[in-house]
This record gives C-alpha cells, structure tokens and sequence, in this order.
C-alpha cells in the first residue's frame, strides 16, 4: 500500500486524480490540498509515501516544492505544462502527467511508483540475483554463442533478427526479436530507446537531444519518442545539477 496525498490548486484536477485514485487498490489517499504550504506542513507530521504535485501554483511552484520536501516523499507531477518536463527528472520525479490525464496513463505511473516504494533499496531487501550471461540462437542451425551480459554494449533490431554489438566490437547476429532481449535483460544495466535499440546505460558516453553515443562506438543510437520518457527516468538519477 502506498499512502499519498494531492497538491493541486485547481479543485477540479484535485477531484479528477481522487476519482482516479479510487480505480486503484494499493493507493492510499491521506490528504488533499489546494494550498502547497498548508501541505508542507501535513508533510512534516505526517510521514508520505507519494506526492501528486502540480507544477504551476500562485503560492509555490511544484518544483519548489520538491527542492523543500528534499526527498522524504516521492513525487509524481501533474501539469498542463510540458516544458517542465526536463526539470521535473532533474529532480528525480517519478513520472511527469500532461493534464487532461487519462487512467491509463495514471495507473502506469502508480504502478511505477509501487515498484520504486517497493523495491529492495527502498525496503533494505536484497537484490535478486542477475544472470551473468545468455545464450543466443544463430543463423547456423544448432549453434548457440554464448554473451556476457556485461560484454553487450548496443543491440539494433533487424526485423527477424538482431545485432548484439558488443564492447569487443563483435556484431553477433541472432535469431531473435528486440523485445525478446528486453525482457530477458536485466532492467538496471539495459535500456529500450527506440523500437530497434536497447542499449547498455552504464555505456553511454554523451546525450544530445534525440541521440545517444555510445562508448567504442561510431554509431549515433536515436531515442524514440515512445521511449524518451523511460529512458530519461532511467538516466535522471545520474543527472547533475548546480541546485541552488
């Protein structure tokens, strides 16, 4: 169960997010708040889970809000406003919704909150174990090569196959689909930027707009627009920022 509150200075988004909230069974409403400092205060006796936050508000903005609260609280931000995007992962949100919002939309980022609540840093539990390696089916009939997972640098899909490239500059081709890969590989190394990419982020030399480089590699990898969002959530936490 994950307790949270609504910060929002417009009653009727308020009034959206609770008929929303009331969809979803491990969500738990403690408060709701038209007033961002009346809130603060019920944060600093109350302890909170999770913080659906407005960016834009007369008395204090959202992101001014999170830079006070300093991390006691996840924060999922609700806005009209899409230009606050970029400044919402630089202070680690957990997911950024465009008003009017949808329930599926609400759901997915409730559910991404659960995981983070719930996940063995956040409860002191240790972390499942990883594979160290796989075997791929190759274009040969009967032959498996064997990949360490911390060999694989990109993966570019091929329509009925794939290309893992690895940090040998090895191009492995095998007989499987992109989103085979992305299941399999564990999501803390490897991460999905386009429908034909997934790439290791502890690689990633360089992000510029769109484009990803990669470390021993001349080739640019693009971030698809279905996939920006997951993929700057995965990176935000490796965002440094001059806070003031």
């Amino acid at each position: 169960m994950i307790s949270c509150i609504i910060v929002d200075d417009e009653q009727h988004a308020i009034d959206l997010l609770v008929h929303h909230l009331g969809k979803v069974p491990f969500l738990e409403l403690l408060y709701t708040s038209t007033d961002p400092v009346e809130a603060l205060q019920f944060l600093h006796h109350t302890k909170v889970d999770l913080v659906f936050l407005d960016v834009q508000m007369p008395t204090m903005t959202g992101i001014d809000f999170i830079k006070t609260i300093n991390g006691k609280s996840k924060v999922i931000l609700t806005t009209a406003y899409s230009e606050y995007a970029f400044e919402g992962f630089e202070n680690e949100v957990v997911d950024y919704l465009l008003k009017p919002i949808p329930f599926p939309r609400f759901l997915k980022a409730a559910q991404k909150a659960l995981s983070l609540v719930e996940s063995p840093a956040a409860t002191g539990a240790s972390a499942p174990v990883q594979d160290d390696f796989i075997f791929v089916k190759t274009e040969q009939k009967g032959k498996l090569i064997k990949i360490n997972i911390d060999d694989i640098l990109f993966i570019e899909g091929l329509k009925n196959y794939v290309c893992i490239n690895t940090l040998q500059g090895e191009k492995i081709i095998a007989l499987l689909n992109v989103k085979d890969l992305e299941e399999r590989l564990p999501q803390n190394k490897f991460c999905r930027t386009h429908k034909s990419f997934i790439i290791a982020t502890n690689c990633i030399k360089m992000i510029e707009g769109n484009t990803v480089y990669l470390e021993n590699s001349e080739q640019a990898v693009p971030v698809g627009d279905t996939y920006k969002e997951a993929f700057m959530n995965q990176v935000k936490g490796k965002i440094m920022s001059n806070k003031k």
